[in-house]
Parts: C-alpha cells; sequence; structure tokens
C-alpha cells in the first residue's frame, strides 16, 4: 500500500504535491493539519482516501470541525496523527502504534524511537524561510518503508 502524507499546506495544494502522489499511485492520503481550505482536502480526495486533522491555524469553517488528532489502520499498520509531535499525549509503542504522523514544524524529519517511525513530511504550502517544500510517502509491504519528496520547484 502506497500512502501519500502531506502537511502545513495552509490553503494552498501544490500541483507539484498531485503529480507526485498521483504518479507514486497513492492508495491513501494522510494530512497532518494547518490544512487552510476544505477545498484541499476535497481535491486529494480525487486521488485517494483522505484521513485529515486540524492544525492551529484551522480554527474556523470547515477545517475546524477536523479532529486534533486521529487513528487509522492501513494495510494492519496504526497510524497516529497530531499537528505538533509536542501535542503527543499517548506512548505510542505502549498503545500499540506503529507509525506517528506530525506537522507543525515546517521541518521534514523521518526517526525510529522504540520501533514507532515518527514522520513528519515537512510543509507542502506556502514557502517559509529557506526551508524546502515537501511532501512524504509510506509505502508498506513486507515492513514499512518512508521518503520524503521535495516538491521546490526548479
Amino acid at each position: 500500500m502506497v500512502i501519500g502524507v502531506i502537511s502545513d499546506t495552509h490553503g494552498l495544494l501544490r500541483q507539484e504535491a498531485l503529480q507526485a502522489f498521483a504518479d507514486a499511485k497513492v492508495e491513501h492520503i494522510l494530512h497532518a493539519g494547518d490544512v487552510g481550505d476544505i477545498a484541499i482536502l476535497q481535491a486529494l480526495h480525487t486521488l485517494a482516501s483522505v484521513t485529515a486533522i486540524r492544525g492551529n491555524i484551522d480554527v474556523s469553517g470547515p477545517c475546524s470541525d477536523l479532529p486534533l488528532t486521529n487513528v487509522v489502520e492501513l494495510s494492519g499498520i496504526i497510524f497516529y496523527l497530531v499537528h505538533s509531535i509536542s501535542d503527543l499525549d499517548i506512548n505510542p509503542a505502549v498503545a500499540g502504534i506503529s507509525v506517528v504522523i506530525s506537522g507543525h514544524s515546517h521541518r521534514s524529519s523521518i526517526e525510529v524511537k522504540d520501533g514507532v517511525l515518527y514522520f513528519n513530511p515537512g510543509s507542502a504550502g506556502p514557502k517559509r524561510f529557506s526551508l524546502p517544500i515537501t511532501a512524504g510517502l509510506i509505502v508498506v509491504s513486507d515492513g514499512i518503508e518512508s521518503s520524503i519528496l521535495d516538491l521546490s520547484a526548479g
């Protein structure tokens, strides 16, 4: 199973993100918050099923109705979505969570702690400082493979 991971779109869904997810043939998309516009989730849904949470900017309109956290099982793997990793209030290893998806920092990262994959796809929205524009892929097959996609133009 191929899973697209995106965060911090802040109202901007880049064509590069849609194209990368289409090229990878994603089967599900996880959005880790700061959506900014419900139309982004609707556009992502044209590619695959979407699980999304709200971030700190999603305070009004339909995005404010998204949950603060979410748990989804995909291909036998349990994913936990939280916008800011500092808001993680469970012990994922004890809770049986295999992958924690977060955003907020606008910095991509992939780290394994206590057998749990912590994955932040970075920011796919408006350019911020000198940080790259990124999203991510997780492939669940005989294990879990994760990668960061550089969406920066040029």
